[in-house]
């Protein structure tokens, strides 16, 4: 049963690059729960409630030509109708009209707290950092609520004082 989980989790994780990449905001319902929070440094924002958080990702994503987000290396841990996941993000950013060059790259991080569902695993709680990027910081121009952040994040030091959520999930068993 505990696969059967880590599998479905694994899915829903994969399916927000696609949702995003593919501008299918209706699939964001297969990804959150309806109360999510979700905290987006790269962003620069963070958002309560799933409503907002599609109309917002809408917006942004909107002003791009074309973007692609990979997610890798996941790793999920099951506690009965909880679950914590954590998995490696790289992102690409394309706006032909930005002035500087039409790229930017990041990689990153996040780091789910997802609950069972009747209609299955959703993500309740998200945090995504950026651990490095390179292009033009003027790619992802603040739109409404975006104000992107592009300072840095040291894996290695959120885990010393104890920011993640995955970590503290296996090390209390």
């Amino acid at each position: 049963m505990v696969e059967h989980d880590k599998a479905a989790i694994i899915e829903a994780l994969n399916l927000y690059g696609l949702a995003l990449d593919a501008h299918q905001w209706d699939l964001f319902d297969r990804v959150f729960a309806e109360d999510v929070t979700a905290e987006f440094g790269p962003a620069g924002a963070a958002w309560k409630g799933l409503a907002e958080f599609k109309r917002s990702f809408a917006e942004f994503h909107d002003s791009l030509d074309r973007h692609q987000h990979t997610m890798m290396g996941h790793v999920v841990h099951v506690d009965g109708d909880k679950a914590y996941a954590f998995s490696y993000g790289n992102w690409l950013l394309v706006r032909e009209s930005a002035e500087g060059g039409p790229s930017w790259e990041g990689t990153g991080w996040y780091d789910d707290e997802l609950v069972r569902t009747e209609q299955g695993w959703r993500i309740k709680h998200r945090v995504c950092r950026l651990m490095a990027w390179t292009g033009n910081p003027l790619v992802p121009e603040p739109n409404a609520e975006h104000h992107p952040d592009m300072e840095t994040n040291v894996l290695r030091r959120h885990a010393e004082d104890g920011k993640i959520a995955f970590l503290k999930a296996i090390q209390a068993k």
